[in-house]
């Protein structure tokens, strides 16, 4: 439960703040920055954040069903693990911003992808860090095994 708890937490709030800093940079509005514009872009931040977490609500949970699914076959270490979730949250953040809009490209789908790798990646951190356990029984230091 924690897990699902920690990407709910994190993912959207975190996906909606790199969804803001690529749509500003990719209609050029980085192009003469200074402290005003950016104090501008977190209060455009706070105020969507609302947004974020009802648009970004389900998709942190199937990222995190992912991960779960993936902590459960014993083989994956979580270093490949974090790299895979952040993989499909990048493929499916890609696909769904980055053929909208007139620009396309691979900058394009670099940073509309990084949309869903950075809050997958980081929320699957976060749970390896602080919530996954060994089983019991293994001795400390040992890496962690799970039943299929």
């Amino acid at each position: 439960m924690k897990r699902y708890l920690i990407f709910v937490a994190v993912g959207p709030a975190l996906g909606g703040f790199v969804l803001l800093l690529v749509t500003t940079y990719m209609s050029g509005y980085w192009t003469n920055t200074d402290a005003g514009e950016v104090a501008k872009l977190f209060k455009v931040f706070v105020t969507s954040l609302q947004f974020s977490y009802l648009f970004g609500f389900l998709p942190a949970l199937m990222m995190c069903a992912i991960d779960d699914i993936l902590f459960h076959v014993r083989r994956i270490p979580p270093g490949l693990r974090m790299l895979l979730v952040g993989s499909v949250g990048f493929l499916l953040a890609g696909f769904n911003y980055a053929s909208h809009g007139s620009d396309s490209g691979a900058l394009q789908w670099i940073l509309y992808g990084m949309v869903g790798f950075i809050p997958a990646t980081v929320s699957s951190w976060l749970v390896h860090r602080y919530v996954d356990e060994p089983l019991p029984g293994a001795a400390p230091g040992q890496p962690r095994e799970h039943s299929a």
